[in-house]
């Protein structure tokens, strides 16, 4: 048998490995199969934490329900290192991933604070597949096109600021756009609104996994879009289906900071 934690952040669910004394070689399949929720625990991402190198606390795998490995989940990042620190007894621990290295910090309440390092604008480190003014370019969907703004955290993200983040439009617009031929890795969609220049409401379609109920990198990423664009400041809330973030895109590194809680649900195990 296989023991297993059920996390979620803000409603942004995980299954959780810890394969640091025990090896866990997960194939695409099997995550998937997890990730089913029907047939498996459910989830929408499955987590595998090793042993990290050079100071680092833990290295963090990460697949989307769908089974494909990506690089980056701010809500995940944000459990694992709950883990780290309650195990350790650590007020920081450091985790590394496909995307980058992240420093997390306990911020007191059961919450925790993740420097998710500073965000991309370049067009071909988004990655997108030309040249575009990342802070305002068209995309084409729903034989319509959208003004969009592109960003990376570790992970592409297309933002929409839309005048009605509630509409619905993410369940039908969201699987298009992730799959646009401008975005050759596929992308991360957020719709959002600004209820002020402090508080933005977003809804977001996670590449293979759907809409959820929260995305830590897409919050980031909002964050940015939004004060690159004049829409908010350097400090805002972010609004998502499952609760709050809070997001300060710090001035003296370009570093983004990402608050919020990280919570335990059950323990399990899987058979073979």
């Amino acid at each position: 048998m296989t023991a297993f934690l059920k996390m979620h952040g803000l409603g942004n669910d995980f299954v959780v490995f810890d394969a640091r004394t025990r090896e866990l070689a997960l194939a695409p399949s099997q995550a998937r199969a997890i990730a089913d929720r029907r047939l498996g625990v459910g989830c929408d991402q499955v987590i595998v934490i090793r042993n990290g190198q050079g100071g680092i606390d833990a290295d963090m795998q990460i697949f989307n329900a769908d089974g494909g490995e990506v690089e980056s989940c701010g809500n995940a990042a944000r459990c694992v290192a709950r883990l780290l620190m309650d195990e350790a007894g650590k007020s920081e621990v450091r985790i590394s991933t496909k995307g980058g290295p992240l420093v997390c910090t306990d911020a007191g309440g059961g919450n925790v604070t993740v420097d998710m390092g500073a965000p991309e604008f370049e067009w071909s480190k988004v990655p997108l597949a030309r040249p575009v003014d990342t802070n305002r370019f068209a995309v084409d969907a729903d034989g319509r096109k959208f003004e969009a703004a592109a960003v990376s955290v570790g992970n592409p993200h297309c933002v929409l600021f839309v005048d009605d983040a509630e509409s619905g439009e993410v369940f039908r617009v969201g699987p298009m756009i992730e799959r646009n031929e401008m975005f050759p890795d596929r992308v991360n969609v957020e719709f959002v609104t600004a209820l002020s220049p402090s508080r933005l409401r977003m809804r977001v379609w996670e590449r293979g996994a759907g809409v959820t109920l929260a995305c830590g990198t897409g919050a980031c990423a909002v964050a940015a879009a939004a004060a690159r664009r004049g829409i908010a400041g350097r400090k805002v809330d972010i609004v998502l289906d499952g609760g709050t973030l809070h997001i300060e895109w710090r001035k003296s590194d370009d570093h983004i900071l990402m608050t919020g809680p990280a919570t335990l649900v059950f323990k399990g195990e899987l058979s073979p």
